[in-house]
């Protein structure tokens, strides 16, 4: 039996509205209906006593002189909350203008935030070009619009869907236009807005982390922009996450080409390595992009005489400051996997795990991401890399992913490209370490960022919807798991901010100045771009100015917001990076 939905209407003129909608709603409501007007200015309005007495008769609300921008403070209303709230063509009356318009609609935003179920709706019907979205056409200039999707974020709401306005669905309803005047809008071409809640922004925090290195148990701090990129278990079982479903579907179409094996074992994040010896993480991995570790705490283990393990702190000399880091790929693994018990020949072994590197900002590269590692040994004659580039390409040139041969020596080797990102992924063929040339063995490995992939074949835009914890994602892949991904956040507001300071040239750290960013504003900047460099003709220092575009994919931001985080950056950026701020 289906439970019955508590709708409130705002600003109803003849109530004609309310009436179609008792009428018409496929599942029980309790309506509330209410209206600016006094009662008797509303009866003045043609069928408004026939439709109020037809609301009251089927159990309905009706309520007078209730103010959209008051709703919290309405007796009436304060009390309940809400399965949807519908507010038809809203205006401030006569030729108030769009700043009066705008200032309603957030009023009434904030109103409704504080009276709307956790899972509710709100629904604003415009007329067309108002709500300043794409969806409007012709689309007015955006300062000549209301900016409903910026009014709403300013309540924590976002706008999940748009629909035209169905004049036909509700039979009998009549437009009245502002304060039930004669006068009615132009519902021809309007449209539905329909918001719902935003989760909240989370600040990053520190987090206290235990990774066992060899014999000896590392205690650490994570870096607080990467807080929200651990312990997400995307790759567990009975995950409907769409990296793990990629990875699901990668693996059983291989399987029908060569057996597969999933590494089990323990392949801690946090890895002992030195500047000088980051080639075992692969080509072009530089210092600057590796996440440095400091521990704060090192447990030595030590075999006790009864056989229990005793975990006593050595000194921090012992584990000096850069001789820790976050893996920046799985391929320092390859060696493990080829000395693990369970490898076999002939068989593709694959391992599957965060990798930590630092980026510049942008939509399609991130600072962490699930990269899987395939390795495997086969007969050269076999052509095993060829067999494994024009498998992969079958599979994934469809989704845009384009294969880019190279060979030099020895080592044959082949880039995973995209529109959006190049060499996200990475075949290689090398001689079997130890191997006889008789033998004529070729070892096997492949390496592909799984997030970038995944928002490929779903239709991703963002990388960062992959990492939200907004359950509607999941719920997507749960009822969807094949097509593409379609987004519960709409349209969202953007806002450009400059920052610009003094900075000594030799010492300037671009990657960090990203992370920085990333962590002062809680990984709300879409992008940045550097827009002017000075150097001063006789100081020798020079000046940055950067822009960055603050932009949301999966949650509410608002202006108040962006400018909150933005002077959050200017605090924290001299502190960081040693500028001085222009």
């Amino acid at each position: 039996m289906s439970q019955t939905r508590e709708v409130l209407l705002i600003g109803e003129g003849n109530f004609s509205f309310s009436v179609a909608l008792c009428q018409s709603a496929a599942d029980p409501v309790n309506v509330t209906a209410t209206c600016f007007q006094t009662e008797d200015e509303a009866l003045k309005q043609d069928c408004a006593a026939q439709n109020i007495e037809r609301l009251r008769y089927c159990g309905s609300r009706v309520l007078f002189q209730v103010d959209c921008t008051r709703l919290r403070e309405n007796e009436d209303l304060k009390h309940q909350l809400y399965d949807c709230i519908i507010f038809n063509f809203p205006h401030c009356g006569r030729k108030s203008g769009v700043k009066k318009n705008r200032s309603l609609l957030a009023k009434f935003f904030l109103n409704c935030a504080e009276i709307l179920k956790e899972n509710g709706e709100v629904h604003v019907a415009l007329c067309n070009g108002q709500g300043g979205t794409p969806v409007d056409n012709p689309i007015r200039e955006w300062h000549n619009s209301w900016q409903v999707v910026a009014m709403a974020a300013e309540a924590g709401l976002i706008l999940s869907e748009v629909r035209p306005f169905d004049q036909d669905k509700y039979q009998g309803y009549k437009c009245t236009g502002y304060r039930s005047q004669d006068h009615g809008f132009h519902v021809e071409g309007a449209l539905n807005h329909i918001f719902t809640r935003s989760l909240p922004y989370a600040l990053p925090q520190r987090l206290k982390m235990e990774a066992k290195v060899g014999k000896e148990t590392i205690v650490f701090e994570l870096p607080e922009e990467l807080g929200e990129f651990v312990n997400r278990n995307f790759l567990g079982p009975h995950s409907h996450h769409p990296v793990q479903l990629v990875q699901d579907q990668l693996l059983r179409e291989l399987k029908s080409a060569w057996p597969v094996n999933k590494v089990s074992g323990d392949f801690p994040e946090l890895v002992s390595c030195s500047p000088d010896k980051l080639h075992v993480f692969g080509p072009n991995v530089t210092t600057t992009e590796i996440y440095w570790i400091k521990p704060t705490e090192t447990l030595n283990h030590s075999q006790s005489e009864d056989g229990g393990d005793n975990c006593e702190p050595i000194e921090d000399q012992h584990a000096p400051s850069g001789s820790y880091g976050l893996r920046p790929s799985l391929l320092m693994h390859v060696q493990d996997i080829l000395q693990h018990e369970d490898f076999s020949p002939g068989t593709l072994h694959a391992l599957s795990g965060l990798v930590f590197q630092k980026t510049p900002i942008s939509a399609s590269l991130s600072p962490v991401y699930h990269q899987l590692l395939l390795v495997g040994v086969f007969r050269s004659e076999t052509q095993p890399l060829r067999c494994l580039h024009d498998c992969l390409e079958a599979l994934l040139s469809a989704h845009g992913v384009s294969f880019q041969l190279e060979q030099g020596g020895e080592q044959q080797q082949a880039w995973m490209n995209s529109k959006t990102l190049a060499k996200f992924g990475r075949l290689a063929s090398l001689p079997v370490p130890g191997c006889v040339p008789e033998e004529a063995l070729q070892l096997c490995v492949v390496s592909m960022n799984l997030d970038h992939l995944a928002a490929l074949i779903f239709s991703i835009s963002d990388w960062r919807l992959l990492w939200t914890p907004d359950p509607r994602l999941l719920l997507h892949f749960e009822l969807n798991p094949q097509g593409p991904f379609r987004p519960f956040s709409l349209y969202s507001p953007s806002y450009s901010h400059d920052i610009s300071f003094w900075m000594e040239p030799d010492s300037f750290d671009e990657l960090e100045f990203h992370t920085v960013v990333r962590q002062a504003t809680a990984g709300t900047v879409r992008d940045v771009v550097l827009v002017d460099r000075f150097r001063h003709p006789h100081m020798g220092h020079a000046s940055l100015c950067y822009r960055l575009t603050y932009q949301s994919p999966d949650r509410a931001l608002s202006h108040s917001q962006a400018l909150c985080l933005q002077n959050k950056l200017r605090r924290l950026l001299p502190l960081r990076l040693q500028v001085t701020l222009r």
